[in-house]
């Protein structure tokens, strides 16, 4: 039977190292399942790997797409279970990797299966976004699927635009074909979560916060600063940015903003995954326990 070994846990938490290191006690390949890390563009600011962690283990789904693409859960879903059927050929392992909890559940547990939208309808709704604003599309969508409507992120523009273009495209409620269904894999999951007491936690991602500036991340954000309405870039470490480079607030003040956000972000990860019961949970240091619990549970 191949096993995919899911690690995860909240941004900051210490999955990178760890994961690479399981991945080379299990002879795996790692699949990254995290929503930014996929765009090429962004390095400092979603934290990508190293150039030496990259070497150490072979990665997929890091850097392989750009800020302009439209890219979901559902098109992650489908591209990462062809990599895992390729995978699975010369490895009885694979580690996946990351933070992105509709991305991970994607794997786990499926998508329900939606209609392809029309290219046209997409770009025509991303423009109206553009240029009428995100009260624009929550009307439309309060009007076209209240049911969505009451369950939604209203800020999240990415979520409203899916249930829209569903429902635009089909002339269906996208709430109609949410069946919350859990699909079949023909391969074993073993959920490893990761957990830090909250002091640990934050204080590690005030520190990781501070290396990226160091690093270079207000460049990094200068350079996108046109592209900031795409949604790729409506991201905690770019919006603070690009609220400075407005004028709105000072450099000293969007920093400390982009630590707060990243503790907010932290706490919702961890309600997430606090709803899946089949995760069990260790401490990031406790690497010998996860690999007997994984030889165990294989």
């Amino acid at each position: 039977m191949n096993n995919l070994i899911v690690i995860l846990g909240p941004t900051g938490i210490g999955k990178t190292d760890l994961s690479i290191d399981i991945a080379k006690s299990f002879e795996a390949e790692i699949i990254s399942s995290d929503s930014r890390q996929v765009y090429k563009e962004l390095e400092i600011g979603t934290a990508v790997p190293t150039v030496n962690q990259l070497n150490k283990v072979k990665h997929h789904f890091i850097g392989n797409k750009s800020i302009h693409d439209y890219y979901n859960a559902s098109m992650f879903e489908v591209e990462v279970l062809e990599t895992l059927k390729e995978l699975f050929v010369n490895h009885d392992y694979v580690v996946m990797t990351g933070g992105s909890g509709m991305y991970i559940n994607a794997i786990c547990d499926g998508i329900d299966d939606l209609p392809t939208i029309d290219q046209k309808l997409r770009n025509d709704l991303i423009k109206k976004l553009d240029e009428e604003g995100i009260e624009s599309i929550r009307l439309q969508l309060k009007m076209l699927d209240p049911v969505s409507y009451s369950k939604i992120d209203l800020k999240n523009p990415k979520r409203m635009l899916k249930a829209l273009e569903v429902s635009l495209q089909t002339g269906k409620p996208y709430s109609t074909f949410l069946t919350d269904t859990k699909k079949n894999r023909d391969f074993n999951i073993i959920k490893i979560g990761l957990h830090r007491d909250r002091d640990e936690l934050y204080e590690r991602i005030n520190i990781r916060v501070d290396q990226m500036i160091e690093d270079g991340l207000i460049d990094e954000a200068k350079q996108f600063y046109k592209d900031r309405h795409l949604n790729s870039l409506n991201t905690v470490g770019y919006k603070e940015l690009f609220d400075c480079f407005d004028g709105n607030i000072t450099q000293e003040k969007a920093i400390e903003l982009i630590k707060r956000n990243s503790r907010h972000y932290a706490k919702r990860q961890i309600s997430w995954f606090s709803r899946d019961k089949e995760i069990v949970w260790f401490h990031p240091e406790k690497e010998k326990s996860i690999i007997e619990f994984i030889k165990t549970y294989s």
